[in-house]
């Protein structure tokens, strides 16, 4: 995996707290009650927020742990908002918050080179410690995670999952590589009630991406619930009728008699009218399948039996 090239601090500091790109840290102040009884007084707390614009430009911000690290879920706000109800603090985000962020990409950037020269070990001593600056951080559960299913320590990598699960970032666009090996490794762990919780919570933030319907199905047809499978192959169909792993699969099943070709009419046509109800969404790419359509440099097994 390659690392991220960090700008200077001098190349993101924001110009009076707002310039083409935005990317720096902000306050916000309240006035809570502080103290209980005769000592209740009102005093100003301040609150210190990392904001950037992603590659969408969208503006969002996230909290400063007591690490001096952004984190947790993203919440996006307008340019306005950031104007009216933020003040930039450039020496803020010089001085300790990007410092720090750089040392936590270090530390994950080393944890990403061990797991993928297999030193598992060495992984795990560095991802601990990452989590240990930020819990919350994405790219170091996923790393931590594929670390032990590796392993074959499910236990762990539930407690992994029940995390990941919970966090919106996990399924944006700029882990797609990590949430696609994630799947496809719970599976291969025949964690396949956490592999469909997964990937349903990702398909609530993406509803029409083919590709993940596609995963779905190959969840539903390990566990032998073809009913499912041929549902979720419909709507990938739906949303992509040309797709040629959603055609191959339905082939597959069809040529197993596992389905007719009427049950793929009526599952496609289904599917359909309920495309034609919603409002799409951003999608996010996933792992592909079924695994026999794909070599394993491609992200899936080798057999969809």
């Amino acid at each position: 995996m390659s690392q991220e090239q960090n700008p200077t601090p001098q190349e993101e500091q924001v110009n009076n707290g707002f310039q083409e790109h935005i990317r720096g840290v902000f306050s916000s102040q309240e006035i809570r009650k502080v103290g209980t009884g005769t000592t209740t007084r009102r005093a100003v707390v301040k609150t210190f927020w990392f904001a950037e614009e992603d590659s969408n430009g969208q503006l969002y911000i996230q909290s400063i742990n007591s690490n001096y690290i952004p984190t947790g879920n993203k919440k996006y706000i307008s340019k306005n908002e950031l104007i009216e109800k933020f003040s930039p603090e450039p020496e803020y985000y010089i001085q300790t918050v990007y410092p720090n962020m750089r040392k936590l990409n270090d530390t994950i950037d080393r944890a990403d080179t061990a797991r993928n020269k297999g030193e598992t070990f060495s992984a795990e001593y560095e991802y601990d410690n990452a989590l240990a600056i930020d819990v919350d951080n994405v790219r170091a559960n996923f790393g931590i995670g594929l670390t032990y299913l590796s392993r074959g320590e499910t236990d762990k990598a539930q407690n992994i999952f029940s995390r990941l699960v919970q966090l919106d970032g996990a399924f944006a666009e700029e882990h797609k590589h990590l949430f696609n090996d994630f799947g496809i490794n719970l599976r291969k762990n025949k964690m396949f009630n956490e592999s469909l919780e997964y990937y349903l919570r990702a398909m609530k933030l993406s509803k029409h991406d083919e590709n993940l319907y596609i995963n779905i199905a190959r969840v539903y047809l390990e566990i032998k619930d073809i009913p499912h499978v041929l549902e979720f192959i419909g709507k990938a169909l739906a949303v992509a009728p040309q797709s040629e792993i959603a055609l191959k699969f339905q082939a597959w099943l069809v040529a197993r008699k596992l389905v007719t070709d009427e049950q793929c009419r009526a599952a496609k046509n289904a599917a359909e009218a309920e495309l034609a109800s919603d409002v799409g969404t951003t999608a996010t790419e996933g792992e592909l399948g079924p695994d026999e359509l794909r070599g394993e440099n491609q992200r899936a097994e080798s057999s969809p039996s």
